[in-house]
């Protein structure tokens, strides 16, 4: 098996005690640093995002692989050219005014990072003008993506959309919602670019998205 294909391995398989070694041996023996971060890496991401799709593994597995992911980009990170990380743009993701839940938002932020998406994490009980001034400070971002899991704070993912929609950025930026009361349906309503159920489909979508 290649260095990489270890590499692969254990992101897939959430193996974090090894995955510094593995990268250290990869870059000693000369192996090009962005191939173990695109064909290692993120290909073996990909995976996993799929994976928790067909319901093959679950939010803990998908957790862990993540963070064998970025414990591998800190071994990486010196070797790698500026932009082989962010590649695909900037995301401002966070969770929406009154809402303190950051479990999924954290995870569709893990998996955005993984597929090469600069992620700025706004956190939790996020204000539309909070997004805005961010947009402000990063014209260069691709994609707004904001959630929620309380019925009684969806509105403030139309309030978002709207502001995104009234400012001067509403050409250039796509919108993505979710969280678990949020329905396609409701994306539709609100004016929302795209809706994804859950972290794995969230990453694809952004994809797609700034294709």
């Amino acid at each position: 098996m290649s260095k990489i294909a270890e590499i692969a391995a254990a992101v897939e398989g959430g193996k974090v005690k090894l995955i510094e070694a593995l990268v250290q041996e990869a870059i000693e023996s000369g192996e090009d640093p962005s191939a173990i971060l695109d064909d290692g890496m993120v290909s073996a991401m990909g995976i996993v995002g799929q994976k928790f799709q067909q319901n093959e593994l679950f939010v803990p597995e998908m957790l862990v692989s993540a963070k064998t992911m970025k414990k591998g980009i800190e071994i990486l990170k010196p070797h790698l050219t500026k932009d082989s990380l962010g590649k695909k743009g900037k995301v401002i993701i966070g969770t929406v005014a009154g809402d303190l839940h950051d479990i999924g938002k954290n995870l569709v932020a893990l998996m955005l990072e993984s597929a090469g998406f600069e992620v700025i994490d706004l956190g939790v009980d996020v204000s539309p003008k909070k997004f805005l001034d961010t947009l402000a400070e990063n014209p260069d971002t691709k994609i707004v993506a904001a959630s929620t899991l309380l019925t009684t704070t969806m509105r403030s993912l139309k309030d978002i959309v709207e502001a995104v929609e009234a400012s001067e950025f509403k050409d250039k930026v796509f919108t993505m919602v979710g969280g678990a009361p949020v329905t396609q349906d409701y994306a539709d309503e609100i004016g929302a670019t795209a809706y994804t159920p859950d972290a794995g489909s969230a990453a694809s979508k952004a994809i797609e998205l700034v294709s």
